[in-house]
Formats: structure tokens, sequence, C-alpha cells
């Protein structure tokens, strides 16, 4: 330490309590040597005491950072797939509106011969899920894969829970309803004679 970083002090001591259930001793411990050694004044009556001039870190502490870190990345995954369901869901309303908009003649002949509005409606809300539905399965096997080529290279351990899948086609089938929905909506909504004369 001297030659390499020129550093004349200790920059960290590890140390272990003989049990889990005596951490909190073993640290107090440990500061009251520190202090001792260290010469620091304890606080009395009359004038306050030096602070430490040292910081003792526990797992218990060191794993409550590691959580905090852990839920923030979270946090910040859960924002960065928000904006994909939301331009992804744009993109399925694109979609439909195109659709709606070249199947105009279709829809009025559909709807000349006897098909209601809610048939409409329903025909392009099974096409607006079933694309987000089919976009869902390829990311949940890309999602797979991936965790999967992660584990062969860097030899990191996975696991992946069944729910997760689940949730996310529910969320892909919440997502095609969701932006689906007008699209759909408009194109039930159209005067048969009017689509039929469309161009």
């Amino acid at each position: 330490m001297k030659r390499i970083l020129a550093q004349t002090y200790l920059s960290e001591i590890q140390a272990s309590a003989i049990t889990e259930d005596v951490t909190d001793k073993a640290t107090e411990e440990m500061t009251s040597i520190l202090r001792r050694n260290h010469k620091l004044k304890d606080a009395t009556d009359t004038s306050e005491g030096d602070d430490d001039d040292f910081n003792i870190r526990s797992q218990e502490e060191l794993s409550t950072m590691m959580n905090s870190s852990t839920d923030m990345m979270t946090i910040l995954l859960g924002c960065v797939a928000g904006i994909s369901l939301i331009v992804g869901g744009i993109g399925i309303m694109n979609i439909m509106y195109v659709s709606v908009t070249e199947r105009t003649r279709e829809i009025g002949l559909r709807m000349s011969v006897g098909a209601r509005g809610v048939d409409i409606l329903n025909q392009f809300l099974i096409e607006a899920i079933m694309l987000s539905v089919t976009g869902g399965i390829i990311g949940v096997l890309l999602g797979i894969g991936a965790s999967y080529a992660v584990k062969m290279f860097a030899h990191w351990p996975i696991y992946i829970e069944l729910w997760s899948i689940i949730m996310s086609f529910a969320v892909c089938t919440f997502t095609g309803v969701f932006f689906g929905w007008y699209p759909a909506k408009k194109a039930a909504r159209l005067d048969p004679i009017e689509a039929i004369r469309y161009e």
C-alpha cells in the first residue's frame, strides 16, 4: 500500500461475528475499539463528542443497498417496457386504421348483406388482438432465447417464472383491445351505402 498507493493507513478491515444474531453487538464492540484507538472523545453532559472518522458496514446494510439498486432497475425497466407498449399500441392502431380504410367497401358489402355493427367491431378487435398476441409470442420466444444465451455465455443463473409469461400475454391482449377499439368502432359505425361507394 505504501509503494503502490502511497497510503500509510489501513483502508479496510473485514471482520465476522460469531453468529448472525450477535452482529449488532459485534458492530458496537468494533465501534468502541476503533473510537478508543483513534482517541475520539465521547459525548458528556458539558461537551459534544467527536464524530466517527470511520464507517462500519454490515452485510445487512449492503444487502439493503443492493435491494434498493435492484428496485430502481426494476422501475427503470418497467418504464422502458411501458414506453415500448405505447409505441407498439400506436403501431397496432395505425395498422388497423389502414386496414379499415382499405377494406371500406368490404365492410359496406358485409353490412348490406346483414352483418351488424357489433360483428364488424368483433372482427377488427379480434384482428387487433391477434396482432398483439403474435407480437407477444415472438417477444416471449426472443426473451427466453436471450435468457438462455446469457446463461450459456455469461454463466449467470436464470429462472423464468410461468406467471411472467402469462402476464405478458394478458398485457398483449389488453394492448390489442385498448388500441384496436377506436379503429374497430370507426369501422362498425360506417354507413353501408357510403362504404360501398368508397373508392
